[in-house]
């Protein structure tokens, strides 16, 4: 394919075109979200008319969802959660090596609870924070935490996800509205989960009486 000077635009000339992240321009080509195109030795081109269609179309569409930037950070969010990050929160020292094991997950578990809250409306989305409120729990009380203990460590992983969605936000470099929308789910999503585990506690101690 003979790139033309004008006509054909580089990843990253589409990224600043457009005003996002070149690693957001790459995720939506290969979600088939932008057209793109391949040269022989793979490399993406665009067309510079495509682009520019496609860009107005957007501005009208907004097709950008939260949910496609969730998934963005769901790689990140594996890494940032280790032995020596957690071992310092009392709560996880009360723990045995099977729960310590059970609880590294949770912030997997709490991000594609997110992004299934994003795609959900209405009892759906309500029914996805409630069962991993009930699951945060009846976790705790299996492995002895209190209800104070069990609330902490869903705020350690809730604040993480907070930390990793905004740095992912910030890196496809999203309008500030959509920034807005996104927090607004995200605490909507984490307070039914912090009522439901509550309620879930408040629960098993009545029924202990």
């Amino acid at each position: 394919m003979n790139i033309v000077k004008d006509k054909w635009l580089s990843l990253s000339d589409v990224a600043a075109m457009v005003g996002v992240h070149p690693s957001t321009v790459r995720l939506w080509s290969d979600k088939g979200v932008i057209p793109v195109h391949r040269t022989q030795g793979g490399h993406r081109r665009y067309r510079r008319d495509e682009v520019e269609l496609w860009l107005k179309a957007s501005r009208q569409q907004h097709p950008v969802e939260p949910a496609s930037v969730v998934q963005q950070a769901l790689s990140r969010i594996r890494f940032q959660i280790g032995e020596g990050h957690l071992e310092t929160e009392t709560w996880y020292q009360k723990l045995d090596s099977d729960a310590r094991s059970q609880y590294r997950q949770s912030g997997k578990v709490l991000l594609q609870g997110l992004s299934n809250y994003l795609s959900s409306e209405g009892e759906e989305a309500i029914a996805e924070a409630r069962s991993i409120g009930y699951e945060y729990a009846s976790r705790g009380r299996r492995h002895g935490l209190s209800s104070l203990e069990a609330i902490r460590a869903f705020l350690f992983f809730r604040n993480l996800l907070l930390t990793d969605i905004s740095k992912a936000y910030q890196e496809a470099n999203l309008p500030g509205k959509a920034w807005q929308e996104m927090l607004t789910r995200l605490y909507a999503f984490t307070d039914q989960i912090m009522l439901t585990l509550l309620e879930t506690y408040l629960a098993y101690e009545s029924n202990s009486h």
